[in-house]
């Protein structure tokens, strides 16, 4: 699914006025129809509207919706802003509309900016202004914005709450943007829409489809995508009958030191549950009687040292290499990390106190082969790319880390960003809160391991690593509960997201 900026929506609304047999005000009245619908659902004629509309389109789409909305029997109050006197053509036409309905009050505001009193029953329809704003609110509109905020109503925001901007919102004053209850997208989601600190102003969001022409959509570049089931699993490669384990790859895991020798147990269970031939594992001595009583399917490799990874080791037997669960961050493990990524010539996953150990000495980060894989919560990438104010920034600091390394990076946390050398950034739906937890981390290194020593390319495995990892997590989730889970239950459900993921039958996993 695209992500398009909200110059682009524009654009999308006139392709297809201009090349579909439908006029800007049909096209308002079906996303109007639309929302009206999904409003209806929530609540009932029980709940007075208010709808607050402005003097562009997004107020064309509030008329509109309190128009259907009477109609249905639902007590609606009208309060119109129309303070510069430039009314979109599409508004005015809703304005005159209005005069065949039946509502409760209508109130046409052109100097003070205010509102009546709003009960908690009430439901606010927030059609102040859309996606087209390019400034922050001010004054007299900032009041009213924080006015409705401070009232007990829910808040249903047409397409993006009133003062948001689609893309960056770093330079705004929050109190002066509306915080929604409900957000009713119109055909695609807004890029903010996926930033932790956006959430409380979104609440809740769901696409609308108003029939936005496919063609458009279709030929339309944009660097932002959300990851789709179907196109998830056409990346899974069949197996076929006579196939052996020597053709799914030999991986090799570096991880573990003294008292984090959990993480490679984790990291090791995941690889294996995700369809690798062979998997060494090159841990301290003081970890070998571990793996091999928990992970009896892993081969181990003592490095020389009893406690933590000291020693680079060979490479030539192995398909994939990934470093970082528990190794710890000694300065002996530091000079053997550097010595292996230096000598490294296929692709390395790197997770974890290895990206912390590159964090303390950047310069070999250059080092790392191209197309290999980052996986940094957002503290851990700040550490290499400096601290950010927001998710904007700091998705942009990705972007350019990924393209002057060559690499990929899996920027994880609720929608985790794959971040290509090219600029494309794909967004991962799957998982819960429940995945906030110790070892998380190191069960998608694992599941990465698996995928590139099965030989896919590394956009292909971070994208479905990241999806199947959310899909046996929101497994896991069903089952356990978001409070009681752990980093093994993840694993415990890799199974069942695989088989879902893999059966041709299962239109949407989940």
């Amino acid at each position: 699914m695209k992500i398009l900026t909200c110059a682009q929506q524009k654009e999308a609304d006139a392709y297809t006025i201009a090349n579909e047999p439908i006029s800007s005000i049909e096209l308002m009245e079906r996303a109007a129809a639309a929302m009206t619908r999904i409003i209806c659902s929530r609540w009932d004629t029980s709940h007075r509207m208010i709808a607050i509309a402005g003097a562009g389109n997004n107020g064309g789409d509030a008329l509109a919706i309190a128009r259907l909305l009477a109609d249905k029997g639902y007590s609606v109050n009208v309060i119109f802003f129309n303070v510069t006197g430039k009314i979109s053509e599409e508004c005015l036409a809703n304005v005159r509309r209005l005069d065949e309905t039946a509502i409760e009050s209508y109130t046409e505001v052109t100097k003070e900016l205010t509102i009546p009193a709003i009960k908690p029953t009430d439901v606010i329809i927030d059609g102040l202004f859309g996606s087209g704003l390019d400034r922050p609110l001010e004054k007299g509109f900032a009041k009213v914005v924080q006015m409705l905020n401070s009232s007990p109503a829910p808040i249903v925001s047409i397409d993006i709450p009133s003062g948001m901007m689609g893309e960056n919102n770093s330079t705004l004053n929050r109190p002066n943007i509306i915080h929604a209850t409900l957000t009713l997208s119109v055909q695609l989601p807004k890029l903010a829409f996926l930033f932790a600190e956006n959430a409380d102003l979104v609440g809740e969001w769901l696409l609308v489809d108003i029939g936005i022409s496919k063609d458009f959509l279709e030929r339309t570049s944009t660097p932002y995508s959300i990851a789709e089931a179907e196109e998830i699993r056409s990346i899974i490669k069949p197996r076929k009958k006579f196939d052996h384990k020597g053709m799914f790859g030999h991986g090799l895991l570096i991880a573990g030191s003294y008292g984090m020798g959990g993480a490679a147990v984790l990291s090791a269970q995941a690889c294996l549950r995700s369809g690798i031939g062979l998997l060494t594992v090159h841990t301290p001595v003081c970890n070998h009687a571990l793996l091999q009583a928990a992970v009896p399917e892993a081969m181990t490799e003592d490095d020389v040292h009893e406690h933590i990874f000291a020693s680079e080791t060979d490479l030539d037997a192995y398909q994939a290499v990934a470093v970082g669960p528990g190794l710890g961050q000694d300065d002996l493990t530091a000079e053997a990390l550097y010595a292996q990524i230096k000598n490294c010539y296929m692709p390395m996953i790197v997770d974890a106190d290895a990206l912390n150990l590159l964090a303390r000495n950047s310069s070999n980060l250059s080092n790392l082969p191209a197309d290999s894989i980052l996986t940094p919560h957002p503290k851990e990438l700040e550490r290499i790319v400096g601290r950010c104010s927001n998710s904007y920034e700091r998705l942009t600091k990705a972007k350019e880390l990924a393209s002057y390394l060559r690499c990929y990076i899996v920027l994880k946390g609720a929608w985790t960003a794959v971040i290509s050398p090219n600029g494309s950034v794909s967004f991962n739906p799957t998982g819960n809160p429940g995945m906030a937890t110790g070892g998380s981390g190191d069960v998608l290194t694992g599941i990465l391991l698996a995928l590139l020593s099965q030989g896919y390319n590394s956009s292909d495995a971070c994208r479905l690593g990241v999806y199947v990892h959310g899909l046996a997590g929101d497994i896991a989730c069903r089952r356990m509960g978001e409070i009681s889970m752990t980093a093994g239950d993840i694993i415990a459900a890799l199974p069942e997201a695989w088989k879902q993921l893999s059966d041709k039958n299962n239109v949407n996993p989940e």
